[in-house]
């Protein structure tokens, strides 16, 4: 059974609708409560967020039994993780001890009355997905316009950029991947071995060992020695020690096995086992192929046959063309910001480039803000092709700021010499600042592991920074109203 949200009438808790938070804290923590705390007393945005999750993660589900963590305390503290740009451990230690915290929680905050366990933060906060949080994102940035007492008719300024969200992965080479692949191997068959029998494993610790030198001694021979000879005949004992283990591999995979207990879940526990082992022999298969193929063959190995890592294998390897020629592992996070600052889109670009993006962001625009006015739209050059700016032009937008990559006829140098064109994309430079804060919310690397934990923590952190720009709205307003009622006090007294 699981609820909304239900305070207990207690001396010790504070009511969410009276706690108190610092206003001059620079801090991210304070504005993000005060924006939940607004959220949770606004009746309209209370029931449209309510009945989102409530659809996502209750529906289907009975409403008697034990009682499950309520809605609002998964809400805050998934926004709470992505807010400080932390680890689950450190939010379970502030969940239980942080006064603000629990206060906005409604909770006791004195007491260890109501703790929350680890594993029950984790189990709820990774049941809210990337489409929920799609939906509440719309949500917010419209209460944001709210607060601003933006008009109804007020056009939008819009502005586009992506930049590399990183995976947590290390930095790949066929060695080190195979490396990967094989001890994980063995990691998995040392977890067999108590439960079944197997032949020929024995020696598991010293072919962990053996391997793990080689493949260092191989590594520094590859990538600092210099004799050609010494390093293919490193690489081949490398590789002859790894086929060794996918012998083994293939044989506990292909014979039959008996297990010592006839216990169903130990059996199941097997069967996951075996389709982890058979997983990892693939890649370890895979990636001796393209070692002997890349180091002893000398060929070169196409871009859609690289795996980044064994993972996180989703991972993209990304060179933005700019001056720095860093690589960076993970994929392209497209952002749009209004005027206020808040994200009104995003998406994951998964092997898709910046100037392909366009036409389906014009589309999901369009349906956005299908009652709203677009005064300008803003990209870098990276965005540029011919038909884009067709597109753009055709589009509801009223002026389109595109630049154009290379050389210019004198169309395009009229177009760009515009007084407006000028002073809207010297604007949207302050883009780059939103992404220099989303990347402080968590997305700087993604922690989060598989595609759906890469897609979850976009969303949050995209949530987490609309509420940290709502939250500094709320404060301002507060901040002046204080300084109005000094200065009549000022004036009284005078």
């Amino acid at each position: 059974m699981r609820q909304r949200f239900e305070q207990q009438l207690n001396l010790l808790i504070t009511p969410i609708s009276d706690v108190k938070f610092p206003i001059k804290s620079r801090d991210e923590l304070p504005p993000v409560l005060r924006a939940l705390q607004y959220i949770f007393i606004t009746p309209e945005l209370n029931e449209k967020i309510f009945q989102l999750l409530e659809d996502k993660i209750s529906k289907g589900k009975k409403n008697t039994g034990r009682k499950g963590m309520d809605l609002w305390h998964v809400f805050v503290l998934a926004v709470i993780r992505h807010t400080l740009d932390t680890n689950w451990d450190r939010l379970h230690l502030m969940a239980n001890g942080d006064k603000y915290i629990r206060n906005i929680l409604g909770v006791i905050a004195i007491t260890d009355e109501d703790d929350f366990e680890y594993q029950n933060i984790l189990d709820n906060v990774s049941l809210i997905d990337e489409s929920l949080l799609i939906s509440i994102n719309s949500i917010v940035a419209e209460a944001g316009y709210a607060i601003t007492k933006k008009k109804d008719d007020e056009a939008l300024q819009l502005k586009t950029d992506s930049y590399a969200l990183e995976t947590n992965v290390h930095f790949p080479t066929d060695l080190n991947l195979l490396w990967d692949s094989s001890r994980k191997c063995l990691d998995t068959i040392g977890k067999l071995k108590p439960l079944i029998e197997l032949p020929n494993c024995r020696k598991i610790n010293h072919i962990r060992k053996t391997l793990k030198s080689q493949f260092r001694q191989t590594s520094h021979q590859v990538f600092k020695g210099k004799k050609e000879e010494q390093k293919k005949q490193s690489v081949k004992e490398y590789l002859q020690q790894a086929l060794a283990l996918n012998v083994r591999c293939q044989a506990i995979l292909k014979n039959e096995i008996k297990i010592k207990s006839l216990l169903p879940n130990i059996e199941k526990r097997v069967l996951i086992l075996l389709d982890q082992l058979g997983e990892y022999l693939g890649y370890a298969t895979k990636f001796i192929d393209q070692i002997e193929r890349r180091l002893l063959k000398e060929e070169s190995i196409p871009a859609n046959e690289k795996i980044y890592s064994i993972f996180e294998d989703h991972t993209e390897w990304i060179t933005k063309g700019k001056l720095n020629k860093r690589v960076e592992l993970g994929h392209l996070l497209l952002i749009t910001t209004d005027q206020y600052q808040y994200i009104v889109d995003y998406k994951i670009m998964e092997g898709e480039k910046d100037a392909s993006q366009i036409p389906s962001l014009t589309q999901r625009l369009e349906q956005k803000f299908a009652e709203k006015e677009i005064q300008s739209h803003s990209f870098d050059k990276g965005f540029w092709s011919k038909d884009n700016l067709q597109i753009l032009q055709e589009s509801k937008i009223k002026e389109a700021i595109l630049p154009k990559r290379g050389k210019h006829n004198k169309d395009d140098k009229d177009r760009e010499s515009s007084k407006s064109f000028k002073k809207l994309r010297n604007q949207h430079s302050a883009v780059e600042s939103n992404i220099n804060m989303l990347e402080h919310h968590g997305l700087n690397r993604c922690m989060d592991k598989g595609m759906h934990g890469f897609k979850r923590c976009v969303g949050l952190s995209v949530l987490a920074y609309n509420l940290h720009i709502m939250g500094n709205q709320l404060m301002a307003i507060e901040r002046a109203e204080r300084e109005n009622r000094k200065s009549a006090l000022f004036k009284k007294a005078a």
